[in-house]
């Protein structure tokens, strides 16, 4: 199978597989929804497949793209160059919040797999800024994204995700709409930024930490993959069972949990 798609070759160390099926371009950019006058920003737009017909609706789009090759054709690009704002910079460094405005910013993109989720924990850390997000994401994280409590794909993501927005899938993507075709099923996830915090929370180090370790360590009860950071009668004094695994918390029940480490640990990273 070719890994050349009009005219350049997709490089393994970008993770690159380009979109180029025109039903799933056009099922993606309407779950999308952009608009004039609003603050779009994509992610790796690669040869533009989802670039052109945002730029099509829309006066402005701010691009951030690492592979400087593919950077100088969109900023060359023949039809759109005068509405495209051109970073080339690794989006996993990039300080989102230099592209905040009066306007929230609406982020979208066909994120490469081998860095979907630390960009997503990136990403969450500017969701103050952020109106939404759609992704084109491999299937299972897009299941991880979405998963609730008691399901086997739940994990710190899921928690993670649940803190800071609502996660919906919208847009299932086979592998032959790349090229080359993945050796997984993708799907396009909408992420909402809550615009209160589902639960009260002191530190979001804190949360990060309790559910990090549970998760570490998800086979064991809470009682083991917790103990340093709290003791069973601390967690029975939370009404929460000390014999339970990490998958069983709720989001409300690890905030639980998390507060208390703060107030008696403080706000310190995980070891």
């Amino acid at each position: 199978m070719s890994k050349t798609h009009l005219g350049h070759t997709a490089r393994k160390r970008f993770g690159q597989n380009f979109l180029f099926d025109e039903y799933v371009i056009d099922q993606i950019v309407t779950a999308i929804g952009p608009e004039s006058k609003q603050n779009l920003v994509e992610i790796g737009p690669g040869l533009g497949a989802l670039t052109e017909p945002v730029a099509d609706i829309v006066d402005m789009l701010t691009v951030i793209e690492l592979d400087r090759d593919l950077a100088k054709r969109l900023r060359e690009h023949p039809f759109i160059q005068s509405k495209l704002n051109v970073i080339e910079q690794d989006a996993l460094k990039f300080d989102f919040a230099s592209l905040a405005s009066d306007a929230p910013m609406r982020v979208f993109g066909n994120l490469p797999y081998n860095i979907s989720t630390p960009l997503m924990f990136h990403l969450f850390s500017f969701s103050q800024h952020i109106e939404d997000m759609h992704f084109m994401l491999q299937l299972e994280v897009v299941k991880r994204l979405c998963a609730s409590h008691n399901d086997s794909l739940y994990g710190k993501l899921s928690v993670m995700a649940r803190y800071y927005c609502e996660a919906t899938p919208v847009v299932m993507v086979p592998p032959s709409a790349f090229k080359p075709p993945p050796k997984v099923d993708s799907a396009v996830v909408r992420l909402v930024p809550h615009k209160q915090p589902p639960v009260d929370l002191h530190s979001v180090t804190s949360l990060e930490k309790v559910v990090g370790n549970a998760f570490n360590q998800r086979r064991k009860t809470i009682r083991n993959s917790l103990k340093n950071l709290i003791d069973e009668a601390s967690l029975n004094a939370l009404d929460i069972d000390a014999e339970r695994r990490a998958q069983t918390l709720s989001l409300a029940e690890f905030a639980l949990i998390a507060n208390h480490v703060f107030e008696t640990k403080g706000d310190t990273p995980d070891e």
